[in-house]
C-alpha cells in the first residue's frame, strides 16, 4: 500500500492512491475481457455463417419454384412442388419408394446405434472394472484396430456376407456395424473414472454385473451414451458405399442409396434432389435438438 508523510514526518497509508490504482487495473482487465469477447464474435460469426449457408441453401432451393432453382439464393415465393414430385414419382409415373427407404434408414440406424451402445457398455465395463487374464492384450488390440483402415476389410466382409446368404437383406447392412471400437474406448475411459466403492456397494446389495451396467453405469454415463448414440447414428445414417454394395433390391434400400440412383433420371429436376437432401438431413437435426444438452456434456468429457 502506498504511503505519504504528514507534517510531523509520520508515514501514513494513502488509501486514495491505492484505490485509484486498483480501479485502473480493473478497468484494464474489463477492457481486455471485452476485446477478447469481440475477437471471439468476429471469428465465430463468419464460421457459423459458412456452416449454416449450405443447409439454408438446401432448404430454400427445395422450396423454390422450379424456374428459380439454382438461379437465386432467396426465391421469390415458396412451393412444395419438389416434395410432391418425389412423393408421387413425378413425370415418370411410378412413385419412388421414398417412405420405404426412409423407414429402412431409420431401422438400420436405430438398431446399429442401440446395439453399439449396449455392446460398448458391456465390453467397456469388463475392460475397466473387471479383472481377467489377457485384459491388457484385448484393450491393446482394440486400440490397434481403431487406427486400422476399415476400407481394407471391405472385400472380406462382403464375401462373408454373401457366403452366409445375407446379401440383399437388412442384416447385410446391420451386422458389420454392430460393434464400434470407438464406443468401447469411450466407455472404458468413463467407467474407469467412477469410484469402485459405488460398484462394490451394488455388489453387496446383490446386484449382478449386468444389473450394475444397465441400472447404474449407463444412467451415470448418460452424457457419454448420448454422444456415442448420436455419432453412431449419424455415421450409419449417412453411409452410402457399403449399402450400395450389399443391397440392390429397392424394397430394402436406404434413403442415401435411392438419392444416389436418382441422380441420373432426376438430373434435369434439381428441385426434387434438394428436397430429398432435406429429408435426409431432417432426422439428424431433430436428434441433435433433443439431445443437445447431453451432447455438449459428452463432448466436454471427451476433450478432458
Amino acid at each position: 500500500m502506498a504511503q505519504i508523510e504528514n507534517s510531523s514526518g509520520l508515514a501514513i497509508p494513502s488509501v486514495r492512491q491505492d484505490s485509484s490504482a486498483r480501479s485502473l487495473a480493473l478497468t484494464k482487465r474489463w477492457r481486455w475481457n471485452r476485446s477478447k469477447k469481440y475477437a471471439i464474435y468476429i471469428i465465430a460469426i463468419p464460421v457459423f455463417v459458412l456452416m449454416v449457408l449450405p443447409y439454408l441453401y438446401l432448404l430454400l432451393q427445395s422450396l423454390a419454384p422450379w424456374s428459380e432453382v439454382d438461379k437465386q439464393f432467396f426465391p421469390s415465393s415458396l412451393s412444395l412442388r419438389s416434395y410432391n414430385w418425389i412423393w408421387t414419382g413425378g413425370g415418370f409415373g411410378v412413385p419412388e419408394p421414398w417412405l420405404q427407404t426412409f423407414l429402412n434408414s431409420v431401422l438400420v440406424s436405430v438398431v446399429d446405434s442401440v446395439v453399439v451402445v449396449v455392446v460398448g457398455a458391456i465390453v467397456g465395463y469388463a475392460l475397466s472394472v473387471l479383472k481377467f487374464r489377457g485384459q491388457k492384450v484385448v484393450y491393446t488390440f482394440i486400440l490397434f484396430q481403431m487406427f486400422y483402415p476399415a476400407i481394407i476389410l471391405l472385400v472380406p466382409t462382403f464375401l462373408i456376407i454373401r457366403y452366409f446368404g445375407l446379401y440383399n437383406t437388412y442384416w447385410a447392412m446391420i451386422i458389420p456395424r454392430l460393434v464400434n471400437l470407438w464406443a468401447i474406448f469411450m466407455y472404458v475411459g468413463f467407467f474407469g473414472s467412477i469410484p469402485i466403492e459405488a460398484i462394490e456397494a451394488a455388489r453387496l446389495d446383490g446386484a449382478s454385473e449386468l444389473s450394475i451396467i444397465f441400472r447404474i453405469m449407463i444412467p451415470i454415463s448418460r452424457s457419454i451414451t448420448t454422444i456415442i448414440f448420436l455419432f453412431v447414428f449419424m455415421d450409419r445414417w449417412t453411409e452410402l458405399l457399403w449399402d450400395l454394395i450389399v443391397v440392390k433390391n429397392p424394397a430394402t434400400q436406404t434413403l442415401n442409396v435411392l438419392l444416389t440412383t436418382l441422380f441420373g433420371p432426376y438430373n434435369t429436376f434439381p428441385g426434387p434432389l434438394y428436397a430429398g437432401g432435406v429429408l435426409l438431413t431432417f432426422p439428424l437435426l431433430i436428434l441433435f435438438t433433443i439431445f443437445s444438452r447431453n451432447f455438449v456434456k459428452g463432448v466436454q468429457f471427451a476433450l478432458r
